[in-house]
């Protein structure tokens, strides 16, 4: 099928719509069950013990990272990056897509799963930082002096398992996999013109795409941009949030 120089799809009638639409589908039902046997593989991947006593604090200050458990046998964390010393529209705008989407654990509860959100930044820093963010319902916790994989390196998703008082590391991953919280690109990808990134394999004639994560920052009148009047896009939608000269970022503008 051709595409149609304004760079819409094609139109067609219901019945040859439904019939590109069943070929989709089978692909589809294809990655579904592929989908299936990772997360089978998954499962059945080692696990590695860590130190459950090590200290992380929090909104009570200091506790074990076994508390985190909240007496669940599952533990599932977002490891948030920080830029020490930044402002709030300085943080991390890749990661506030990622905290974003992970507003509330009730059906993760439901599972016998707890939710948190770990980051190398000073609690002193951090509290301000979720109280302006309106991030209620899922705890925050600092683990700037902790090894890894509790600390170390963030912008991954992972998930410890308990056993009594022992923890043990069952999964992470970083990238794209931390795709699979956020269900605003899977809606996107279900659009027409999908995320608007130069990555994306399109028709000819469809709008060109910009870089990856284009519109994770605005300024305050809503342009996608990067620099130093920008806030990561949710913020602009927080009590008290004003126009901005600079990230505040060190060593940037």
């Amino acid at each position: 099928m051709s595409t149609d120089p304004t760079g819409c799809p094609p139109a067609t009638d219901m019945a040859a719509w439904q019939a590109a639409r069943d070929e989709l589908l089978v692909r589809e039902k294809a990655h579904t069950r592929e989908g299936d046997a990772i997360a089978a593989a998954r499962r059945r991947l080692p696990m590695v013990e860590v130190d459950g006593s090590t200290p992380v604090t929090g909104p009570v200050g200091a506790v074990p990272f076994l508390s985190l458990f909240e007496g669940r046998d599952r533990l599932v964390v977002y490891q948030h990056m920080w830029h020490d010393g930044a402002p709030h529209q300085g943080q991390c705008e890749g990661c506030t897509t990622t905290a974003w989407h992970l507003h509330d654990a009730t059906y993760l509860h439901a599972h016998g799963v707890s939710l948190a959100i770990l980051t190398t930044g000073p609690w002193e820093e951090v509290h301000p930082f979720t109280a302006f963010m309106g991030y209620r319902r899922v705890p925050w916790y600092s683990v700037r002096d902790a090894p890894a994989p509790i600390g170390g390196d963030m912008g991954h998703l992972a998930s410890f398992l308990r056993d009594g008082d022992r923890v043990f590391l069952t999964y992470r991953t970083t990238g794209r996999g931390n795709e699979a919280v956020n269900f605003s690109m899977s809606l996107l990808d279900m659009t027409p013109y999908g995320r608007g990134e130069d990555w994306e394999d399109v028709p000819d004639g469809w709008p060109a795409g910009r870089h990856a994560c284009w519109s994770w920052r605005t300024d305050a009148e809503g342009t996608p941009t990067g620099g130093g009047a920008s806030r990561p896009l949710p913020q602009w939608a927080r009590p008290g949030a004003t126009p901005v000269t600079t990230t505040g970022r060190r060593g940037g503008p």
